[in-house]
């Protein structure tokens, strides 16, 4: 699916406020769309009612209820509450919501606001409508226009304004295809969103987009990249197809931090295409975290730097990114579940391999794009086993409790004392979970020692397996559980230098 923008030009004032009321009862029906969908109407009842109420044609009131239904889908794959949108920008309404704001700057507010929640138009691609009932592009004396039913068979048409940017601007071949289109009858359906900003009125079209047959395959090996924030770069960890460790290599994205919105959207561009250009060089598939939602701290956090630096920037923007160009150029491209992947990384193959924690969980998840399984080894099986060792663990993470207890009745300043409850209730954590393991673990050895057999029925998931892709085993995480172990015996005063853990795992 390929997005091209244009600007449309009205042939006067009346036609654009008649497209204006158009986009605004739209608006207003794909609102009222939500809040039904919400409350469990069906669909085919709210069709056509949407239609009386709102003076839109069944298709347009058809794509409000799409569009309606996409924004519910989306906000639960991220993990929002639906009930909780605000159309419009939540950020805009905060801001107006200011009593201080008065004068220019709240107009300029309310007017964006205003844009962005009601001005939008929908209509899907439709082929055997020549593309596009509602919403169509028509060539009239050589020119590009797009013709706008308001509804009882009456058409506005607004002239397109687009320059070519490039010579393989996709612009470019949207128009050849639509020429073509014309003249053989051979139609193809094309989806048109008009919105508006600063007063103009912009079309936005969809087309999806032929894409080459994959070429270059796993079966070459893969390369495992991961987006890390601190410091801020991504890694690439060049494995061969029986899961080996070629090489690897890191790619800085602090240029990101210091651009303009527009800037950063180029440069993630750039960034994606060098990986794109070393995958073909390297005749390797590529393997990305298949990511919902990116933790980015909350206010109050304590840790304000990390936090600017996660919100000024969306990890799974540039991840998309590479996704397009990967299938554009006929890369193989494998999304893998991201659990545990640093983990297993700083744990198993930062040691063996002497290498950077955010390289090894790269390898890690390019071995999980080729379908490995990662095992935990002989040593750290033992220590998960160990209870004397375990004691001594959760003996030392309730000290430190006690410790961060006292810093925080002498800490005056408030956030010091966020930065040290956020400590504390990581710790806290970081305990319960300890404790239940040794708890499953004393529980299992009581039942051997006493000889008791449960059925196969009622037999307890074994967590001292193996975990296969970081899922969690039982009612706990192994690799969890280890990385706690080894963090307050082994690593407490390191942050990226793991070399200590050799001399355990092996």
């Amino acid at each position: 699916m390929i997005t091209l923008q244009c600007q449309l030009e009205f042939q006067n004032k009346q036609d654009k406020e008649i497209v204006l009321d158009l986009m605004r009862r739209f608006s207003s029906a794909m609102r009222y769309a939500y809040q039904r969908l919400l409350e469990g109407e069906k669909r085919k009842d709210l069709k056509k009612y949407l239609s009386k109420l709102f003076d839109i044609n069944t298709r347009y009131s058809d794509d409000a209820i799409f569009l309606a239904q996409s924004t519910i889908t989306s906000c639960k794959e991220r993990g929002q509450n639906p009930k909780k949108l605000i159309f419009g920008s939540r950020k805009l309404f905060e801001q107006l919501k200011k009593n201080h704001l008065t004068g220019k700057r709240r107009k300029e507010l309310k007017t964006k606001w205003k844009e962005s929640r009601q001005g939008n138009l929908y209509s899907r691609g439709d082929k055997s409508k020549q593309g596009n009932l509602n919403l169509r592009f028509q060539w009239i004396n050589d020119e590009l226009y797009l013709r706008i039913n308001t509804g009882d068979r009456q058409y506005i048409y607004a002239k397109v304004i687009r320059d070519v940017k490039k010579e393989k601007d996709k612009w470019i071949e949207f128009l050849f295809i639509l020429e073509n289109a014309y003249q053989t009858n051979q139609w193809f359906s094309y989806s048109v969103r008009l919105k508006v900003k600063n007063g103009n009125v912009y079309a936005f079209i969809s087309v999806e987009e032929e894409l080459p047959p994959i070429t270059i395959k796993k079966d070459n090996g893969i390369i495992g990249i991961d987006v890390n924030a601190y410091p801020f770069h991504l890694a690439l960890a060049f494995t061969s197809k029986d899961g080996n460790l070629e090489k690897y290599q890191s790619i800085s994205l602090n240029e990101l931090l210091e651009a303009n919105s527009e800037k950063r959207q180029y440069l993630e561009w750039q960034i994606a295409h060098k990986i794109i250009k070393i995958a073909k060089e390297e005749n390797k598939a590529i393997s990305i975290e298949d990511l919902n939602k990116l933790p980015k701290g909350k206010r109050g956090d304590g840790f304000v730097k990390l936090r600017i630096r996660l919100q000024k920037w969306s990890y799974k923007r540039l991840l998309y990114k590479i996704e397009v160009l990967a299938k554009r150029n006929g890369i193989e491209l494998v999304k893998v579940n991201p659990a545990y992947t640093s983990l297993i990384g700083k744990l198993k193959y930062s040691p063996q391999y002497n290498i950077d924690k955010d390289i090894a969980g790269a390898y890690v998840i390019a071995r999980r794009g080729l379908g490995y399984k990662e095992k935990l080894t002989k040593n750290y099986k033992e220590l998960l086993n160990d209870t004397d060792f375990l004691s001594y663990t959760i003996a030392k993470i309730e000290d430190n409790i006690k410790k961060l207890k006292q810093k925080l009745k002498e800490e005056k300043n408030e956030y010091k004392r966020n930065k040290i409850k956020t400590k504390l209730n990581k710790l806290r954590k970081n305990l319960k979970t300890l404790q239940k393991h040794v708890s499953l673990l004393t529980s299992h050895i009581s039942r051997l020692e006493s000889g008791k057999s449960e059925s196969s029925s009622q037999q307890p998931v074994n967590q001292w397996k193996e975990q296969v892709r970081g899922l969690p085993m039982g009612r706990h995480k192994s690799w969890q559980v280890l990385s706690i172990v080894l963090a307050f015996c082994c690593l407490e005063k390191s942050y990226r230098d793991f070399s200590p853990l050799k001399r355990v795992i092996i």
